[in-house]
């Protein structure tokens, strides 16, 4: 008892874990988390051997210390569900989150839940953001207690650099531009991310850092350009006649006018400039990844840091004959993801299916945090004591509502609303290019995929909260407010 008392005085944090129930051992601390958000990163990524001209040797440096996941997938293939379902620990399927709107503080069934780092604030941690962690980098007081820049998609000072350019948004622009690295919006929010890990803090910390790029437009400075020579590049394998097996649901949910038809990249020769551009912005993000893993190997919390790497969906760029994500296809819900556990296992890969939905439950078993049990995702802690330990869990993706990818380890089943169906062996199709759903044989694959389906799909939400002001502004609770671990909200 007075080696507890001892070790109160000296680190005050403490207290919040002793009066928690938390064992409070000398010489032991809560670890850190580092949470590192990319946007639109697709498995164009080095370690995941996916596309030879990628480069990316940060991310690839934190896979040598921590185990990747390779069968990784997002639960929803856009920004604002997807990044509402990993911070909610809920499907879209449940939160009626199934879009880029409305921001779920301002509906009635989402407004009072907890999100991830909102509960590590509640127990102990002092949580910092900045950039973007949440859909158009919307701040959640609840969430975050520390708030740093959070840049934007487009500066004042990028210049469009595409005319004539076949979509209605400005977004959709791809190129090098000319101002010093230090300027770009992704450069900024590393560096406030590198000033914060070198400080030393009187608590745990929970800091989330999201980078924009590759999401559009494919901005970058010209050295990241000259790194991937247009010369080199080569463009993705598509099938012309890919879509001719695919039932009329699937066309019409992946009908979007925003990102530029596939054939416009095509007849103006803008293919390979644009897969160069987002190979340039890849490599642009990676060396923010690299200055934000240098910083803490240099900090006083080397020793004592989980850093979790993740992307919130996949991107097309021109698979299927479309461009951008929103799509129940590999290449829209396969994601990069990487968890580095100090003392944990180093250099091993997973290929077991596996959720962005995991990270909040493994990172409160990690953490040593009370277990909440309204999540719906599955720790992922068995998998990073033994990458190949039995797992019977399958990854579960939505885009909008009742309509599902189911990813096992070799296969991919979709069903839409109206009950139309695809099934893909990715031992033999990777490019899923031959849909399997109607030939014989395969109903008994069907049934064991279709048995993980969501049973409940809820109805779009809305926005219902009159005072919106008024949610977004709620203060985090203090650790001297303490609540116990809530059970699920209504």
């Amino acid at each position: 008892m007075k080696a507890i008392l001892f070790l109160i005085l000296r680190k005050p944090w403490c207290l919040v874990f002793f009066l928690l129930g938390f064992p409070v051992v000398s010489g032991s601390e809560p670890p850190n988390v580092l949470m590192i958000s990319i946007d639109d990163l697709n498995d164009w990524v080095g370690c995941l051997g996916e596309n030879e001209q990628t480069s990316t040797p940060n991310i690839d440096r934190l896979a040598d210390r921590g185990v990747l996941f390779s069968n990784a997938h997002c639960q929803a293939p856009i920004c604002n569900p997807s990044r509402t379902s990993l911070m909610l620990g809920l499907r879209p399927s449940t939160t009626g989150i199934y879009v880029n709107r409305p921001w779920f503080r301002l509906t009635k069934r989402n407004k009072n839940r907890t999100t991830m780092s909102q509960y590590f604030g509640e127990h102990g941690y002092k949580t910092l953001t900045a950039g973007k962690i949440y859909h158009a980098s919307r701040v959640d007081k609840a969430s975050f207690q520390v708030v740093g820049p959070r840049p934007g998609q487009r500066l004042s000072i990028d210049q469009q650099l595409v005319p004539d350019i076949a979509s209605p948004s400005k977004l959709w622009d791809f190129g090098p531009q000319l101002y010093e690295e230090h300027k770009f919006g992704d450069a900024v929010t590393a560096t406030w991310a590198v000033e914060q890990i070198k400080k030393k803090h009187g608590q745990p910390f929970f800091m989330a850092a999201g980078f924009y790029r590759p999401h559009v437009p494919f901005y970058a400075p010209k050295c990241f350009f000259d790194s991937h020579p247009l010369s080199d590049i080569h463009t993705p394998e598509v099938k012309s006649d890919d879509c001719d097996d695919l039932p009329a649901a699937a066309i019409k949910l992946t009908e979007h006018e925003v990102p530029p038809p596939h054939d416009w990249f095509v007849r103006e020769n803008q293919w390979k400039p644009a897969v160069q551009a987002y190979l340039a912005a890849v490599s642009f993000t990676d060396a923010q990844v690299g200055r934000l893993l240098d910083a803490l190997d240099e900090s006083p919390h080397a020793e004592n840091t989980i850093v979790v790497l993740f992307s919130d969906h996949g991107f097309h760029l021109g698979e299927k004959n479309r461009w951008a994500k929103q799509s129940l296809w590999e290449r829209s819900t396969r994601v990069p993801l990487i968890i580095s556990v100090p003392d944990g296992l180093h250099g091993r890969v997973c290929n077991s299916p596996v959720e962005l939905l995991g990270i909040y439950p493994t990172l409160l078993e990690l953490c040593g945090l009370p277990m909440r049990d309204d999540l719906e995702g599955v720790s992922l802690n068995p998998l990073l004591e033994n990458p190949e330990a039995a797992w019977d869990h399958v990854a579960v993706t939505t885009y909008q509502q009742s309509n599902h990818a189911v990813r096992s380890k070799h296969h991919r089943y979709i069903r839409y609303a109206d009950g139309s169906e695809e099934l893909y062996d990715h031992r033999v199709d990777p490019n899923e290019w031959n849909n399997l759903a109607g030939r014989r044989g395969m109903a008994d694959l069907i049934r064991q995929h279709a048995k993980h389906l969501p049973r409940v799909n809820v109805p779009e939400a809305r926005i219902e909260v009159a005072n919106s002001k008024k949610v977004e502004g709620r203060q985090t609770v203090r650790p001297s407010q303490k609540r116990k671990p809530s059970v699920r909200d209504k």
